[in-house]
C-alpha cells in the first residue's frame, strides 16, 4: 500500500498561510492527539520559524491518556505552548483563550506602553485534513460558522471568524505535505482519516489497524472482537478472516475490513495512539 496525494488547492493553501502570516499574533496548530508526530506538517517549522504557536492535540477523548501527557511535554520540551483538547468541548476553548493570552502577554504589555488600544488576539488555526479545525472554529465561536465534515477537504478557502472581543480567528484550509517519505506515516493518517478512502484498499487499512492494535492494545482488541490470546498470533489477514466469521461477514473481508476501520476511527475499540512516544518521541527530540 504505497500512498501519494498533494491535491492543487493544498500548494495554494501553503501560499495563502505565508502570506497572511503577518496578520496574526500567534498560529494554533492543531494535531491529532492520536498521532501527534505524524499529524505534523513538517514544512510548517520553516513556514511559521519565530511566530508564536499553541499546539492543540485534538481528539483527545480518543487517546491514549497517558501517551497524551508524554506528548504534551514533548512538545513543550521543544519551546511550545501545548494543550490536549476536545475541541467539541466549551472547557477546552475557554483553555485555548486563556494559554494564547498567557503566551502573548509580553507582547500586548508593550504595545500598551507604546500607548496602544487593547485588541482582540489575531490567531491563524491550521492543521493537516480531518484534525478538527473547523469544529474548533465553531466551538471557539460560538455559533456554526466554519463547515465540519468527517473527511479532509471540506475547508476550501480562509476566513476570518470572532470569538467576541478577545479572539479572531483566520481559518485556513488542511495542508499536507507533497509525497510521504515515510510510508509508515502514511498508514497512520489514513487510518485516522485523513486522507480520502477511495485513494485506500481498505483491507490493506484493516490488517494494519489489527497489527498496530495487537502489539500496543491487545486487551482492547481482545474484547472487542471476543478474541483469545492465540487469535493474537495468527498471521494478520487469518486474524482479519476470523474476526470476519466472528461478525456474521462470512467471507466478506471488505465487510469486515470496513467495520474494523470505522470502529478503529470511532473510539470503539478504546483509546489509542498510534504515534507510541516510547518509539518515537525520544527518537525524535
Amino acid at each position: 500500500m504505497t500512498i501519494q496525494w498533494f491535491p492543487g488547492h493544498m500548494a495554494k493553501a501553503r501560499r495563502e498561510v505565508m502570506e497572511k502570516l503577518k496578520f496574526v499574533d500567534i498560529v494554533f496548530e492543531l494535531v491529532d492527539a492520536r498521532l501527534p508526530l505524524s499529524s505534523r506538517n513538517p514544512m510548517l517549522d520553516n513556514i511559521l520559524q519565530s511566530k508564536p504557536r499553541l499546539v492543540l492535540l485534538n481528539k483527545g477523548d480518543l487517546a491514549d491518556t497517558v501517551q497524551s501527557q508524554k506528548w504534551k511535554s514533548y512538545f513543550e520540551r521543544l519551546g511550545y505552548s501545548a494543550l490536549v483538547i476536545n475541541a467539541q468541548e466549551n472547557r477546552d476553548a475557554k483553555k485555548i483563550v486563556a494559554e494564547s493570552k498567557r503566551v502573548l502577554a509580553e507582547k500586548f504589555e508593550k504595545e500598551k506602553g507604546r500607548g496602544m488600544k487593547p485588541r482582540a488576539i489575531r490567531a491563524m488555526v491550521i492543521g493537516i485534513p480531518n484534525v478538527g479545525k473547523s469544529t474548533l472554529l465553531n466551538r471557539l465561536v460560538g455559533k456554526k460558522i466554519a463547515q465540519t465534515g468527517n473527511k479532509p477537504g471540506v475547508t476550501k478557502g480562509q476566513q476570518w471568524l470572532r470569538h467576541n472581543a478577545e479572539l479572531e480567528l483566520l481559518d485556513t484550509p488542511g495542508i499536507l505535505w507533497p509525497k510521504f517519505e515515510d510510508q509508515e506515516v502514511a498508514k497512520k493518517l489514513a487510518l485516522t482519516g485523513a486522507i480520502k478512502d477511495q485513494l485506500l484498499h481498505l483491507d490493506d487499512l484493516a490488517i494494519y489497524a489489527l497489527e498496530v492494535l495487537a502489539r500496543f492494545y491487545p486487551e482492547q482488541l481482545k474484547e472487542r472482537y471476543k478474541l483469545n490470546d492465540d487469535d493474537l498470533f495468527l498471521p494478520y489477514p487469518e486474524l482479519l478472516m476470523k474476526i470476519s466469521q466472528i461478525r456474521g461477514f462470512r467471507d466478506d473481508y471488505d465487510r469486515a475490513s470496513e467495520m474494523i476501520v470505522n470502529e478503529v476511527r470511532s473510539g470503539k475499540l478504546g483509546r489509542f495512539t498510534l504515534d507510541n512516544y516510547e518509539e518515537i518521541g525520544g527518537r525524535d527530540e
